[in-house]
């Protein structure tokens, strides 16, 4: 009997022995599987994702992250930070840029047009009162050359003038200082040298006065038309001017001539550029009739009144027109590099824009804090960074990437 309950116990204890053996090497096998498993990254965004080791994700450039098994700890940024506002903090891990301090330029294009040179303009006045007989100018816009008839004046005041010049040459030939103030004042009185030595060979006066054109222009218009009237041109071409059997009084503007050989160059400037352009800074131009043809030249003139319409100052530019290249009216595009500026400057895309204000997304701890900044002028993709950051922080390189649209329109 005792020998039994020795064999019994015996046969227990192999069992026991047995199972044991088996679970401690299944459970050694399990530990090993489950390791060598842990030894695989993916991306978060794209769990399609497998690597072997760590690196980037070929897709979107995010970090691979390790896969783990159930039960295991993942690596995550604290509590404290996942339960921050979306519109204040963005976890996770993205590309970085830094601000630089540096000076940077700008290529602006102004809008133009072609104008009258204001400075130009010459007026043609009655010198004596009178009354017109004939007209050979007869509308606006007319082109006139130096010395050209512009119209025949009698007056009565002249006629006068003309015979006491005779008088003294046949009864006082010898008194050479009257004769020389008449035959001055007859010149003050509009005629020419040739009138006056045509009057003295024929010994008769000339009732009608033949008025010619001391320079040469284009006709912007008679009477009490201004600068300021021809430039807005107002007046339909062809317009008429004075008419024969007209009477005219002293200093009365008969014609307003305006030189087409120089011309302006008016360009809009958009608001807060005007400062960055200087007098005698180069400008290249091209014209609507041909933008392959570019014309160099320099800014004469910044005006420093603002358009309250256009909200834009004007830049003045004088153009050589002597070929005619420059019709009055004709529409320029001007380019200009403006001065360069320094400053903080970031890539445009790493800005947000809220409408009343910008803001960038700076690297803190294990993401990223949404961060308002004030800013300037854009300049070649980079926009001036007025306060907000240093250039020792880094900001995502994307802003909009990080942006949850719903936390922020809040």
């Amino acid at each position: 009997m005792n020998n039994y309950l020795k064999y019994g116990l015996l046969a227990i204890a192999v069992v026991l022995l047995g199972f044991a053996v088996y679970y401690f090497v299944g459970t050694s096998k399990n530990e090993s599987a489950h390791s060598h498993e842990e030894a695989v990254y993916t991306c978060p965004m794209h769990p399609e994702i497998i690597r072997n080791a760590p690196g980037q994700c070929p897709i979107c450039g995010m970090d691979l992250v390790k896969k783990t098994v159930e039960g295991e700890k993942s690596q995550s940024p604290d509590v404290e930070e996942l339960l921050q506002p979306g519109n204040q903090f963005v976890a996770g891990n993205f590309k970085t840029t830094q601000a630089k301090d540096t000076a940077i330029s700008s290529e602006l294009k102004l809008p133009g047009i072609v104008t009258y040179d204001a400075n130009s303009y010459e007026n043609i006045a009655a010198r004596v009162n009178g009354r017109i007989e004939k007209m050979y100018v007869n509308y606006a816009y007319q082109k006139v050359i130096k010395g050209q008839k512009l119209f025949d004046l009698y007056s009565p005041e002249l006629l006068t003038e003309q015979q006491n010049f005779l008088y003294l040459i046949h009864n006082d030939s010898e008194n050479k200082p009257i004769i020389n103030a008449l035959k001055q004042k007859l010149l003050l009185y509009g005629m020419t040298k040739n009138q006056i030595n045509s009057l003295v060979t024929t010994q008769r006066v000339h009732p009608i006065i033949s008025i010619y054109s001391p320079v040469s222009g284009v006709v912007s218009g008679s009477k009490s038309t201004t600068v300021n009237d021809a430039m807005k041109t107002t007046a339909a071409s062809g317009a008429p001017l004075l008419k024969e059997g007209y009477y005219i009084t002293k200093n009365t503007v008969v014609f307003q001539l305006v030189s087409t050989d120089k011309v302006w160059g008016v360009f809009n400037v958009i608001q807060g550029y005007a400062g960055q352009i200087k007098v005698g800074q180069s400008i290249e131009i091209r014209s609507e009739l041909d933008s392959d043809e570019v014309v160099n030249a320099k800014v004469d003139f910044v005006e420093a009144q603002l358009n309250p319409s256009e909200k834009t100052n004007r830049i003045r530019v004088y153009l050589n027109n002597a070929q005619r290249q420059f019709p009055i009216g004709l529409r320029l595009e001007g380019k200009i590099e403006t001065l360069s500026q320094k400053g903080i400057w970031l890539p445009k895309q790493t800005l947000v824009s809220l409408g009343s204000h910008q803001l960038v997304f700076v690297k803190k701890g294990n993401g990223f804090q949404s961060t308002k900044v004030k800013t300037g002028v854009e300049r070649k993709g980079w926009i001036q960074i007025l306060s907000g950051i240093s250039t020792e922080e880094e900001v995502a390189e994307n802003g909009y990437y990080l942006m949850d649209s719903e936390s922020f329109i809040r």
